[in-house]
């Protein structure tokens, strides 16, 4: 067995493979792992290297999460300074706002019940840079 890291043992074994043939490889989806980008660029030099979707959204999914997370830290904070919390028009805190609004960002607009439809309108309107990270996904 070849030594050394991972890496190399794979870019190895992927050598095996004669290079005329790699190189009628066009595209490989990978991971955002630094290793398997750096097989694809050893082994398949002609090949364009495409990031999978699962990981590229995922990674957006994260980041709106710590805006809204951000958010929601400020609304504790301001309401344990308030003796009175303001309350939105369905009745909710900005703390419970951004609490129930957790879901309904990675869902689909088209399938939330009327309940989010408000929730995401009132949102939307209080903190426009959640929207904004939404609508760039």
């Amino acid at each position: 067995m070849a030594k050394g890291t991972k890496g190399e043992v794979i870019i190895d074994i992927i050598n095996h493979i004669p290079k005329v043939k790699r190189d009628l490889v066009q595209e490989v989806t990978l991971d955002m792992a630094a290793s398997m980008n750096m097989i694809v660029k050893r082994c398949f030099p002609k090949a364009t290297r495409v990031t999978d979707r699962f990981h590229v959204q995922k990674l957006a999914f994260e980041a709106v999460q710590e805006i809204r997370i951000k958010h929601r830290w400020e609304a504790l904070e301001e309401e344990n300074q308030n003796k009175e919390p303001m309350t939105f028009e369905n009745g909710h805190s900005p703390k419970q706002l951004l609490a129930r609004s957790r879901y309904l960002l990675f869902k689909s607009s088209s399938k939330w019940i009327p309940s989010q439809i408000v929730r995401s309108k009132l949102l939307f309107k209080e903190y426009p840079n959640i929207n904004a990270a939404i609508l760039d996904l």
